[in-house]
């Protein structure tokens, strides 16, 4: 016989699921959520894991019915949000999320379609590489803005630019990141009209110039977020852009191949850095 507690214990499970997906698959992330206040980590940690699973799909699984298990996925996804539960703990955290926080449809549609996109071998023209982007960053951006806001309708309208924007320079950054294994194992290229065998130094300063205009443009929405969650965006901001300040610095050739990374240690430091400057209002 159940107690009345049951409920609150398999909640309590399904979030640790989306926590234990987090910690195990992004260290940068993870940190970041640490620094957001306490009330904000399960849901931040429920749309990471509900991204991550969406991803391993087309990303990991070396199957032939990759389309059929990332079509469940997506019927699953929206039954435990009509029915406010679901046996797959990634969606039931994602889910009470979603039905707390008021997140649309329309956003995780569009994340699910990039999704898709991922599945077929594309020749990415602007229009497809906008609409990429859109889907697999710039909306999951907008699912945390929902959270950050609470309701918050003005609030969250004004910030959609910028939240949009930073959305895309994380994205583009991981493109660099990931170039090689993007071509080399799953044969895709991102940026249009990019051939790798043409990746040279103006190429690679083009995107580059591109991605700094987003991230010039996300960085002003970051000092209007509510106070609980500025440190934690802040720290990610800075995570990534020390991440894009080490790609520059790297040649064409170096960036093709292998994955450029930030260590640890140094991580660690950049949440101190961050959190000094945050504290004396230096951001």
């Amino acid at each position: 016989m159940s107690s009345p507690n049951s409920l609150n214990r398999y909640n309590s499970v399904c979030s640790n699921c989306s926590k234990l997906t987090t910690t195990s698959y992004s260290t940068s992330f993870t940190l970041g959520i640490r620094s957001l206040s306490k009330e904000y980590h399960h849901p931040i940690y429920a749309i990471y894991g509900f991204v991550r699973f969406a991803d391993e799909i087309v990303d990991t699984f070396e199957r032939p019915d990759k389309a059929e298990l990332l079509a469940k996925f997506k019927e699953d996804t929206y039954e435990s949000i009509e029915k406010k539960i679901s046996l797959n703990p990634i969606l039931h955290s994602f889910q009470e999320v979603v039905n707390k926080y008021h997140i649309e449809n329309e956003l995780i549609e569009t994340f699910l379609q990039s999704m898709e996109m991922d599945l077929n071998e594309i020749d990415y023209s602007q229009i497809l590489y906008e609409k990429y982007i859109l889907g697999s960053a710039e909306v999951v951006g907008l699912m945390c803005l929902r959270v950050f806001c609470n309701g918050n309708k003005e609030q969250y309208e004004s910030l959609k630019f910028p939240a949009m924007r930073l959305g895309s320079a994380f994205q583009k950054i991981n493109f660099l990141r990931d170039l090689n294994a993007d071509y080399s194992l799953l044969g895709r290229t991102y940026f249009p009209g990019v051939e790798m065998s043409e990746f040279n130094d103006k190429v690679k300063a083009d995107i580059e110039k591109d991605i700094e205009k987003d991230f010039n443009d996300g960085y002003m929405g970051i000092k209007s977020l509510p106070k609980g969650v500025r440190l934690g965006v802040y720290v990610a901001y800075v995570y990534y852009f020390a991440l894009f300040q080490k790609i520059k610095k790297t040649s064409p050739q170096l960036v093709l191949k292998e994955r450029i990374r930030i260590p640890n240690f140094h991580k660690y430091l950049l949440i101190i850095r961050s959190l000094f400057k945050h504290s004396f209002n230096l951001m």
